[in-house]
């Protein structure tokens, strides 16, 4: 086996695509990449690990953020961790399906001697069509406008704060780049009561994300109306498929996105690999 580094998402995506794409929502987030409006400089990593002409693994990073890993054999593993180590002397974290991603971590701490610790347990979900709810909520989803941008930005930083994201965002910036790429809405029942916003397009399938119901609003359906609409409004717009993550220990979403139609993909883990 042999680790190819790419230069580019565009150049590593022209040669990993069709090894992704088999497992399209599982890798929606490397799939993606080659969409975003991001710069990418030396520090990023796009990696292919390939077995006689076959990808049989895939990895990247775009530093700060942290790396995240395909499905492979532990050999591919490994490979990965030989080749990774070469250009970080550390990683702030890795995520990737189980089991492909623990044993990574694993590789990881014994290579560099620094602790790997669980992170979030999440699920993925898909879903192709979905399911009427039992009841509505009042109100209707809406486009997150200018006006907006102040309280998409509070939702922000406490979706981040609540769900433990690892990586280093900016509320704000992630607020404005979302108000401006018309890729987040809101519920608005008089006033807006909750949030949900989507990424990672990709051939077939886009990824609904930051999902966000401040706590005086919770428990009115608002979360479970927002997404199915938004969800809905995708499939519209001709993507064959919507995925999302969730939370493992949260079993309020885990309910609320099955009940409109989501059903479980695979389990996909955050290892913390830095020390404290």
């Amino acid at each position: 086996m042999q680790v190819y580094r790419h230069l580019d998402p565009k150049v590593f995506l022209s040669r990993a695509e069709s090894f992704l794409i088999r497992a399209e929502a599982e890798n929606n987030v490397m799939l993606s990449i080659g969409g975003s409006s991001r710069m990418f400089g030396e520090d990023c990593y796009f990696a292919t690990v390939e077995d006689a002409g076959e990808i049989v693994a895939c990895a990247m990073r775009t530093p700060p953020y942290k790396a995240i890993i395909t499905r492979g054999e532990p050999k591919a593993l490994e490979c990965l961790v030989d080749d990774i180590v070469t250009k970080y002397e550390t990683l702030p974290a890795v995520l990737g399906p189980e089991p492909a991603v623990r044993h990574f971590a694993e590789l990881w701490s014994a290579r560099v001697g620094t602790p790997a610790r669980l992170g979030m347990r999440q699920r993925l979900f898909e879903t192709r069509e979905v399911q009427p709810l039992p009841s509505r909520p009042a109100g209707t989803l809406r486009l997150a406008e200018e006006a907006d941008l102040p309280i998409i930005t509070l939702w922000v930083e406490a979706f981040i704060d609540e769900a433990h994201v690892s990586d280093p965002y900016d509320p704000h910036q992630v607020a404005r780049e979302r108000v401006d790429r018309r890729s987040v809405f809101v519920w608005e029942d008089g006033r807006p009561v909750s949030m949900a916003a989507w990424a990672g397009r990709t051939a077939r399938g886009v990824r609904i994300n930051f999902v966000y119901t401040p706590p005086q609003y919770r428990r009115c359906g608002y979360a479970s109306a927002c997404v199915a609409d938004l969800t809905q409004r995708l499939l519209n717009e001709g993507r064959a498929f919507c995925c999302l993550f969730t939370d493992q220990t949260n079993p309020t979403s885990n309910s609320i996105y099955q009940r409109i139609g989501y059903r479980p993909v695979c389990d996909m883990s955050d290892f913390i690999l830095k020390a404290g």
